[in-house]
């Protein structure tokens, strides 16, 4: 088959890619464009480490072709905020301890942000539900649901000012 260009947002920033059509949208953000936040740890959509906001809604770029997500707007979890101005859930999983080895951390953050976006006042049970294609080995989870809790007061606090 031959390459396609296809052409991406990916965290506010327009690129175009001449592309296999076999490529994986992972593959794309990581290999060909540096994106290296989003992280490649199963390569069969069961651990979430992939998970980038594609059009607002989370996916696993393992499980999609780079060409499925031309035209797409994607936004990596550092594309939610910068070490100057970081996202109130990127300081949220910082304060709360949701981030330990950080392996998993982009892509919670941004299951996070997906789950915040739909809920914003999510109950223990939506929150674990949401993040329940997020693997992590470290924290037990328990700092993550906290770090989920205190984002959401957070954006709500920032809501009302």
């Amino acid at each position: 088959m031959e390459p396609e260009v296809i052409s991406l947002t990916v965290n506010g920033r327009r690129h175009r890619l001449l592309i296999d059509p076999n490529v994986t949208l992972l593959q794309a953000l990581r290999e060909h464009l540096g994106y290296v936040d989003v992280k490649n740890g199963c390569e069969k959509g069961d651990c979430g480490a992939c998970a980038v906001l594609m059009n607002g809604k989370a996916v696993n770029s393992c499980l999609m072709l780079a060409v499925q997500a031309h035209g797409a707007e994607i936004v990596t979890a550092a594309g939610l905020g910068s070490l100057e101005h970081p996202h109130p859930i990127q300081e949220a999983f910082a304060d709360l301890g949701g981030a330990q080895c950080g392996y998993c951390t982009p892509g919670m953050v941004v299951a996070t942000k997906a789950l915040l976006d739909e809920i914003p006042h999510p109950s223990e049970e939506e929150i674990r539900v949401a993040l329940s294609g997020n693997l992590c080995r470290c924290t037990g989870y328990g700092q993550i649901v906290e770090a989920v809790r205190a984002a959401a007061e957070k954006l709500a606090a920032a809501e009302t000012v």
